[in-house]
């Protein structure tokens, strides 16, 4: 859990937790608006240039069309079924130097069902940063059903994650090393030194493994790749569907591409106007809001409940949990493993599972589980690369870089906000981009987007990683006439599918191009 990088970081995790795939949810017998889209996708070709002033492409580039092949498994994974193919394209490593060296997109599609109706293109970003398009698609797509009947649905890997260049910045052996010996809530000199010197120790692998990558992979540039693969597949505008930082990528492309913005979703939102210091705000409000739901729910009172949790930490860092592995249980895998089910309202259950565990029996086993499958771990100690992306592209994207005294002196207001996440999204402002050796881009991301089509924004009251706020703050940003705001009362990390009425709502916009009452309220 990371306030620059990880808002997101489970976004294809909980889209497959929400019980998308059963299409479950509430409803409510209000019916969307008949406004009219006025950016709906077609296969016509529009190579526009961006808003930036960068030199244009060059045909070779712009004249591309995909080569679509049987997809190869990915890596610890396995191969999609045979109505999914892949292709590459090539982008520019460097934007401002489009005829210099070029480096592949990794895409994944499945054509629409009806191919007599069909709209164009949908391109997805469920999240992260980091989170594999190419891989994570084609487990989710069930979900997308009735989009796939008239939109061609393609995933795609961003620069420096998986298949497209992934960044590397660890071995598997320096990953557990550093996830058992390093504590996230430094307690004394000691652990403070450590903590720091492995956020150092990353950036440093990262240079070294990925170096000529690391200038070029923020989200900046990942949004102009999107609009050079709107292109190649030739549509006249993107329709797009963004979820989690996938948000924060589809407003930095309407900032940059208003007039080639189509249909376009953003569910689950990152606060544009939140800095470093402001995400983990952001994110010790919003995890603290759902333990507490999650408490209501199970009877308990809230605060005696968070109390108990938080004194278990207190516990396990004194003394780590065995668990069934051989491993131990440290304070911050426990909080990792507490963090993991809060992302999606169907996975409490193993929540309370894991707690009960850890409590009664003294053991970590299920909170170890939990922490695992966030981290990217597999039973034989492999880790994927997710972690490496997010944090080189979070730390391109990001100019600033707290210091350990700034972040001890936003312990007392963070352990406030919540004392079971406070302390270690407190630490983690300094941790994350630690002696990073490349500059960031901005305090803020820009997504105004004076003169694009209109942008359905989806808030949900009870999101843990991304609160509700920044759904509103997205909306207003936007601009007048662009962000239309689309409210859900619920739980989890994401809406379209949890709850029934969201999915109507975004299933007519992209299908039929009538946008939803700017306040629309689902339940």
């Amino acid at each position: 859990m990371s306030a620059h990088a990880r808002a997101g970081a489970l976004a294809g995790t909980a889209l497959l937790l929400t019980g998308l795939l059963a299409g479950c949810g509430g409803g409510t017998d209000e019916k969307p608006a008949d406004r009219t889209d006025r950016g709906a996708a077609s296969p016509a070709g529009d190579p526009a240039a961006a808003s930036d002033g960068l030199p244009p492409l060059p045909a070779s580039l712009t004249s591309q069309r995909p080569d679509w092949k049987r997809c190869e498994a990915p890596e610890g994974g396995n191969a999609p079924g045979d109505q999914w193919r892949c292709s590459t394209v090539r982008v520019p490593l460097d934007y401002a130097k489009p005829d210099g060296e070029t480096v592949g997109i990794a895409l994944i599609r499945k054509k629409a069902g009806n191919s007599g109706r069909r709209l164009g293109s949908m391109l997805f970003n469920f999240g992260g940063p980091g989170g594999s398009g190419v891989g994570i698609l084609p487990r989710a797509a069930g979900a997308y059903g009735e989009l796939n009947s008239r939109y061609d649905l393609v995933g795609f890997d961003p620069r420096g994650v998986a298949g497209s260049e992934g960044v590397r910045c660890r071995t598997d052996k320096e990953q557990e090393d550093s996830f058992r010996k390093v504590d996230m809530t430094p307690d004394t000199p000691a652990e403070e030194a450590a903590f720091l010197k492995d956020g150092a120790d990353f950036g440093a692998g990262c240079e070294r493994l990925s170096g000529r990558l690391l200038p070029h992979v923020g989200t900046v540039n990942a949004a102009r790749d999107m609009d050079l693969i709107r292109q190649v597949l030739g549509d006249r505008k993107l329709t797009y569907f963004g979820m989690s930082y996938g948000t924060e990528l589809g407003g930095t492309y309407a900032h940059l591409f208003p007039k080639n913005v189509g249909r376009t979703v953003l569910d689950a939102v990152v606060d544009p106007t939140a800095d470093t210091i402001g995400h983990a705000r952001n994110q010790a409000t919003g995890f603290q809001r759902a333990l507490e739901n999650y408490l209501k729910d199970r009877g308990q009172d809230p605060k005696a409940g968070t109390q108990r949790i938080a004194r278990l930490l207190e516990r396990i860092d004194r003394k780590p949990l065995p668990t069934a592995s051989g491993r131990e249980l440290n304070d911050s895998l426990a909080v990792t493993g507490i963090v993991m089910p809060l992302y999606s309202k169907s996975s409490w259950p193993a929540l309370t599972q894991a707690l009960d565990e850890a409590e009664k029996s003294g053991t970590g086993t299920g909170l170890l589980a939990l922490a695992d499958s966030y981290n990217g771990r597999d039973e034989k100690g492999g880790y994927d690369t997710q972690s490496h992306s997010q944090r080189a592209i979070s730390c391109a994207d990001s100019k600033l870089r707290p210091t350990a005294d700034e972040a001890r002196a936003l312990l007392p207001e963070f352990r406030k906000l919540s004392p079971v996440f406070g302390p270690f999204l407190a630490w983690d402002t300094a941790g994350w981009c630690s002696q990073w050796p490349v500059e960031g881009e901005h305090d803020t991301p820009e997504t105004s987007a004076p003169g694009a089509g209109p942008i359905l924004v989806v808030g949900t009251t009870g999101d843990p990683a991304t609160p509700y706020e920044g759904a509103r703050k997205m909306a207003d940003e936007l601009g007048g006439g662009v962000g239309v705001l689309l409210t859900n009362k619920g739980e989890g990390h994401g809406a379209y599918g949890g709850n029934a009425c969201v999915t109507s709502a975004v299933n007519t916009y992209f299908l039929d191009g009538k946008v939803p009452d700017d306040g629309k309220t689902c339940s």
